[in-house]
């Protein structure tokens, strides 16, 4: 984990948290591809951390072990929330793709726990900031050939109950991984158990579009901004966006 600070941190308050999980299908992929959102939210009041977790193309692991990663952080976060001078009741999940899948994972399933875990301490994220997310891990979804059978444990579209937390998600409708009537689909059906659910398109856009660019940063501010708001509209953030 990279955890990163306001600038004029004090000891003696507690931070809300948003935590980064990097996309790369499960396989692979870099710790460092959400640093400008960190960077961004940090400067915002937020402490934003960077987590690391097993992939495939380094560890061996499958989609499960992954899955065991994330919600492990939300719950060492939590459960170290106060030398760390978090809000344990406000810790944001964020991430894009297969790390969007994370994020939304850590907040509906209700399995996959490491086994030396203390389930005591809960792995649900308070709020999600999803990015072009793997919602559905079902046969005509992303990632069912990895999964299999199990989709069931492992898939957030298939394990939305009441309660799940506010939720933004942002894609592109040229997004080939991740179609529109998915993310449609998602929002409905967390609309349905009485969630919040902002979905945001942008036209003409594919995968990885919110990334932040060498020679363009137009949907990483617009997504950015729009996180912002959201984060706002919870009273996680306050005074107005900086992009």
């Amino acid at each position: 984990m990279i955890l990163r600070y306001p600038p004029n941190f004090e000891k003696s308050k507690k931070y809300p948290a948003i935590i980064f999980f990097f996309g790369g299908g499960w396989k692979g992929g870099k710790i460092s591809q959400f640093k400008p959102q960190a960077e961004y939210f940090a400067q915002r009041g937020m402490i934003t951390v960077l987590a690391d977790y097993r992939v495939k193309s380094r560890h061996g692991t499958t989609p499960f072990e992954a899955v065991n990663d994330a919600k492990s952080a939300i719950r060492y976060l939590r459960e170290h929330a106060e030398e760390l001078n978090m809000n344990p009741q406000k810790i944001v999940a964020s991430g894009g793709s297969a790390g969007g899948h994370l994020a939304a994972a850590t907040a509906t399933l209700p399995s996959l726990d490491e086994p030396d875990e203390n389930l005591k301490i809960s792995s649900k994220a308070n709020a999600l900031v999803l990015f072009n997310p793997v919602f559905d891990n079902g046969p005509d979804g992303y990632g069912y050939e990895r999964v299999g059978e199990r989709f069931l444990e492992i898939s957030p579209m298939h394990n939305i109950r009441k309660g799940a937390p506010p939720t933004i998600v942002f894609l592109g409708t040229e997004d080939k991984l991740i179609p529109v009537k998915t993310a449609e689909t998602y929002k409905a059906k967390m609309e349905a158990v009485g969630s919040r659910c902002d979905l945001h398109l942008y036209k003409g856009q594919k995968h990885g579009f919110f990334n932040q660019k060498k020679h363009s940063h137009e949907y990483y501010n617009k997504t950015v901004r729009e996180a912002d708001l959201f984060l706002i509209s919870l009273d996680y953030l306050k005074g107005k966006p900086q992009l």
